[in-house]
């Protein structure tokens, strides 16, 4: 049923969204940022990715990158919108075909998780993003770890990508790769002196490290400094 009623909201916009994906499942792709990905390589197919860190740390920029690099390769994409706090207008911004995005507006971690479920169950997504932010932290991080290794098992064998966005890791080792994002540098344009003082934001470096990885040559703890155009919000 639902895949049916995905294919009827897709199906005029886009050709054969449940067909168009024939790579293989190990398969490693652009993350859209190149820093990162010479060090992993790419984001896995067929596993579960964690982007996570403190509020404005740079995890959700580094997620509407990947979005975006994944709706550029033409694969049609999902996001499960815990704490309904996406904007378009952004992501747009950031490089995001909208019209390959399928954006679900949740309020409970409950919702959240029903919906991520239905969804990789349903196939047919290149990439599938949960955002937890903005949901009780103490739930989530008190979610059964079965409910990550269930998803990972649906998802194993297909080329779907599972990103999951949060202030910690919360699927553990049913994660592949878990990437921690922090700020080291906040820049500002503008004058220093004078009657506003005014200062404008202009961008951020951030500092990436991984902090888990599967099937890497490089070990966890890898420190990546990223600084980037389409990084600046």
């Amino acid at each position: 049923m639902l895949r049916a009623q995905l294919e009827a909201a897709f199906g005029e916009r886009i050709h054969s969204p449940f067909t168009d994906l024939e790579k293989r499942a190990d398969e490693r792709v652009p993350s859209g940022i190149a820093a990162l990905d010479a060090v992993t390589g790419g984001l896995p197919r067929g596993a579960i990715t964690e982007f996570i860190g403190s509020p404005s740390s740079g995890k959700t920029t580094i997620a509407l990158s990947a979005l975006a690099a994944a709706t550029c390769r033409d694969e049609v994409c999902a996001l499960v919108d815990g704490g309904d706090a996406f904007d378009p207008q952004s992501a747009a911004a950031a490089g995001i075909n909208l019209r390959r995005l399928l954006w679900i507006r949740c309020r409970t971690l409950d919702h959240t998780l029903r919906t991520a479920d239905m969804l990789v169950q349903a196939g047919g997504f290149g990439m599938v993003a949960i955002d937890l932010c903005g949901l009780p932290q103490n739930a989530v991080r008190n979610t059964q770890l079965a409910v990550w290794f269930r998803l990972q098992r649906t998802i194993e064998n297909t080329p779907a990508i599972l990103l999951l966005i949060g202030s910690e890791s919360v699927a553990k080792s049913a994660a592949a790769l878990v990437i921690h994002a922090s700020v080291q540098q906040t820049d500002w344009t503008g004058a220093s002196a004078g009657p506003s003082h005014a200062k404008f934001f202009s961008g951020q470096r951030l500092q990436v490290d991984i902090a888990r990885a599967r099937n890497l040559n490089s070990p966890p703890g890898k420190g990546i400094n990223i600084l980037d155009a389409s990084l600046r919000l």
